[in-house]
């Protein structure tokens, strides 16, 4: 990881699409769910996941989520959603893991602590924002062992990129560097039946039309 890769904050938007939501026995939100993961979390392509010994209580439950990854190129506060791409440098790949238990149970109903756990953050090499025609017609593909668990297109967001920007800006300044996560769609394993959580040996790779490839190894903590 570089010092660009050091982002002062880490932006996240829950069941922001509605095939996600339903999967896991929620409503289509009326605003955006808003939550935070730690920077600490970061690592990049190439590197693994790995599952510490807490997150193995009081069973498997760590879970993939592929987002497009949005990158802010200069302090935005108060932004109208007509001006708010012109403060996009960079999007990026990104794989939002989440501890569901600590996600649900075990934080008083808080996300971060289940979203923040290290190496819970992988993120893939920055792409110009400039390059990207239209971010929100970009497939979305998620493969887990070479098996396509999710599949979607970033035109399926509920909330979209501008949206989000011109809502998290009012009255709070997005600092340059920041990384805002806009959301996976449906194939987490939490939603599957019966769920499937990733192990020690897999590998989840996650490719989104005109970002590449995102690739990480699962490995499993030594038990103290």
């Amino acid at each position: 990881m570089t010092v660009i890769d050091r982002f002062p904050a880490i932006w996240c938007i829950g069941r922001n699409f509605t095939d996600h939501a339903a999967e896991l026995g929620n409503k289509r939100p009326e605003r955006p769910l808003v939550f935070m993961k730690n920077p600490a979390s970061v690592i990049g392509d190439g590197e693994a996941i790995v599952i510490p010994e807490v997150c193995h209580f009081p069973e498997s439950q760590v879970d993939w989520e592929a987002e497009l990854g949005v990158v802010i190129g200069r302090d935005a506060c108060n932004l109208s959603v007509a001006e708010a791409m012109a403060y996009v440098s960079h999007f990026r790949i990104a794989n939002d893991v989440t501890a569901r238990w600590w996600q649900k149970e075990g934080s008083g109903g808080q996300f971060c602590r289940g979203k923040s756990f290290d190496t819970f953050c992988p993120v893939g090499p920055a792409v110009p924002a400039s390059t990207i025609a239209d971010p929100q017609a970009l497939a979305i593909e998620t493969r887990l062992n070479g098996e396509v668990v999710q599949s979607s297109n970033t035109s399926a967001m509920i909330f979209t990129i501008a949206e989000l920007l011109a809502e998290l800006t009012r009255g709070t300044t997005l600092l340059a560097g920041t990384l805002l996560l806009t959301g996976t769609p449906a194939g987490v394993g939490a939603g599957m039946t019966p769920p499937r959580f990733l192990e020690a040996g897999d590998v989840v790779e996650i490719e989104i039309e005109g970002l590449g490839c995102l690739r990480n190894a699962i490995e499993a903590a030594p038990r103290k």
